[in-house]
């Protein structure tokens, strides 16, 4: 449901809480410096009237040190809200991208499959910036320029109540225009959020497939398409600025008509004799000087509108549900006994199942190798066991409980996934292997582990050893460097159940040979679940499934399989005709 600016902005300012202090500083700095704006021209009239008209010298001697004072309070007054106002603002928004970030952290996976990571990065980036605007900016003239109006229409009816009336006539002309505008800078402002977050999806899709790009001969269609987001957005933002210089322009109008019918009147020969040349300066530079004022609070509420469709796209985020984790049951270290029963699955905007009524016996220290053809649901079962997705219907128990009664840490704390994917963090190849470990490893414990995943072999090479920095995704590596590293991480963390998907197929034939050797060697005393397209590596598996179109086809051993002569037997002979050619 769409919630109303009031709303937001309110919600917005609760972030502000912690920090009250400094924004109550903050908001006195701003009145305090309108004030010292606004003394100034009040004090004009006597300064005029009994110093220069009457001409009293002790009156214009005091005009050097009254200014001199005004100017310096109106410094320190600045200074303070500034500062203030920039410190809580700074909070807020780095308030409001931790809370961003952990939120979506939180999130379950069928939330990352719809949204896209530049979209995503766009929120955490340049929607918190433009709330930050909102906050500080924005409100910065809100206050300060709008007291200043106040003030300035203070001193105009200490001045001459009767003519200061007339310029109070065009209030409410400009409250009608400010709303009138405020819609339509909230919808333009959504629209620019909407155009940032393709102008980064584009980009983020550029940087991430250059290579294919280039391979392809893409670059021409990838910079027709960013040409066109990138327009879309210029067009947005000029649609903002026409907005803005049209409703200023009309207000300043407004302003200067009333300021001009002042001084209509003020030429009447009946009022003429009765104002002094101290309240005709002080009434003319009054209207003057809030022009400005004016005209920064009618731009402001472009700035505010920003802010405030920003913070609305924030709170569409964290209003969110996070994963479920309703589960009680916590597992020091399971078994590995794992029973489907039925189990159907269907991934979020799909109608077709990836599985459909599967049943499966897993029992503790077997190994279980799942084949078939792409998109028959192999990998779906990897994503299922640790809870990334729930499935429609059926069931899936490990250790005779349901994935749903146990706690979601203790749960994937009992899989060790080794996926084709291979994930690298912008960090050290040691902190990569011991990712997730709360104890790091001792150096003696990294260096023999980085020896049975053979990470050994190319890192002793490396100037900076386990040390050496992997680059985004382990841009630096091959790709068989980077799943001997995920081969790694998964033996430091000792999981009871490993699920390996593909887990081998970035690997060269020596390098393949030495892993599935480590491999071995990891899956003693484990549940393990091989995901496999080379078929040579899972001929020594308990059980080999046969899946075709989400459903156990085969079941058996090598040997079994290849004398019933079905699907798996074709399967290895098309194979082994394939590396006899």
């Amino acid at each position: 449901m769409k919630q109303s600016s009031a709303k937001i902005y309110k919600r917005l300012l609760s972030y502000v809480g912690p920090y009250k202090v400094a924004a109550i500083f903050s908001v006195i700095g701003m009145l305090g410096y309108s004030a010292m704006d606004a003394l100034f021209v009040d004090l004009m009239k006597p300064f005029i009237d009994q110093g220069l008209t009457a001409r009293n010298s002790e009156i214009l001697a005091m005009a050097p040190f009254v200014v001199m004072a005004l100017v310096i309070g109106r410094g320190l007054f600045n200074y303070m809200s500034s500062y203030c106002l920039t410190y809580v603002g700074s909070h807020v928004v780095r308030a409001l991208r931790q809370s961003l970030f952990e939120h979506m952290l939180a999130m379950p996976v069928r939330f990352h499959d719809q949204h896209s990571k530049g979209e995503l990065i766009s929120k955490i980036t340049y929607d918190t910036e433009q709330v930050q605007q909102a906050i500080t900016r924005a409100l910065q003239i809100l206050i300060r320029e709008g007291a200043y109006v106040v003030f300035l229409l203070i001193v105009m009816f200490r001045a001459s109540w009767q003519l200061s009336l007339v310029f109070l006539v065009v209030t409410p002309l400009v409250a009608v225009i400010v709303g009138v505008v405020s819609k339509r800078f909230r919808k333009i402002s959504k629209n620019i959020q909407d155009a940032m977050g393709e102008v980064t999806r584009s980009s983020e899709q550029m940087l991430a497939g250059h290579k294919v790009i280039h391979g392809f001969g893409g670059q021409a269609q990838e910079i027709t398409r960013f040409d066109q987001v990138n327009n879309r957005n210029r067009q947005q933002q000029v649609k903002m600025d026409a907005t803005k210089a049209l409703s200023v322009s009309v207000i300043q109008i407004l302003a200067a008509g009333s300021m001009a019918v002042i001084l209509a009147i003020i030429a009447l020969p009946s009022m003429i004799n009765t104002i002094t040349s101290g309240t005709f300066i002080t009434l003319i530079s009054s209207m003057m000087l809030m022009l400005r004022p004016l005209k920064q609070l009618a731009n402001v509420n472009s700035d505010m509108q920003r802010g405030i469709s920003a913070a609305e796209s924030i709170f569409n985020i964290l209003d969110l549900p996070t994963e479920q984790d309703n589960g009680t049951v916590v597992a020091q270290r399971a078994k590995g006994d794992i029973v489907l029963e039925q189990l159907t699955f269907t991934y979020p905007g799909k109608e077709t199942p990836v599985l459909k009524g599967v049943d499966l016996t897993i029992k503790a220290g077997q190994t279980v190798a799942l084949v078939g053809r792409s998109g028959s649901g192999k990998s779906t079962l990897s994503n299922l066991l640790p809870r990334f997705y729930n499935y429609d219907s059926g069931a899936i128990r490990l250790d005779g409980v349901l994935l749903s009664d146990y706690q979601l840490a203790s749960l994937r704390a009992q899989f060790a996934l080794v996926s084709q994917q291979v994930v690298l963090f912008n960090d050290t190849i040691a902190n990569n292997i011991m990712y997730g470990l709360k104890q790091p490893l001792s150096e003696a414990e990294l260096i023999e582990v980085a020896k049975k995943a053979h990470v050994w072999e190319f890192v002793q090479d490396l100037p900076q050893g386990l040390n050496t920095m992997v680059g985004e995704n382990g841009v630096m590596l091959s790709g068989g460097q980077r799943q001997r590293i995920a081969i790694a991480r998964a033996i430091v963390k000792d999981a009871p159940i490993l699920i390996l998907d593909e887990a081998t197929s970035a690997l060269d034939t020596e390098s393949e040979r030495l892993i599935q050797t480590a491999l071995e060697e990891l899956m003693v005393g484990k549940t393990s679940i091989v995901i496999a397209h080379r078929l040579s590596t899972i001929e020594h598996a308990d059980m080999i499934c046969v899946l075709d179109k989400g459903q156990i086809i085969e079941q058996g051993n090598h040997a079994s399989l290849l004398a019933q002569g079905g699907v798996y037997a074709a399967l290895c002979q098309m194979q082994a005709g394939s590396h006899a050619q």
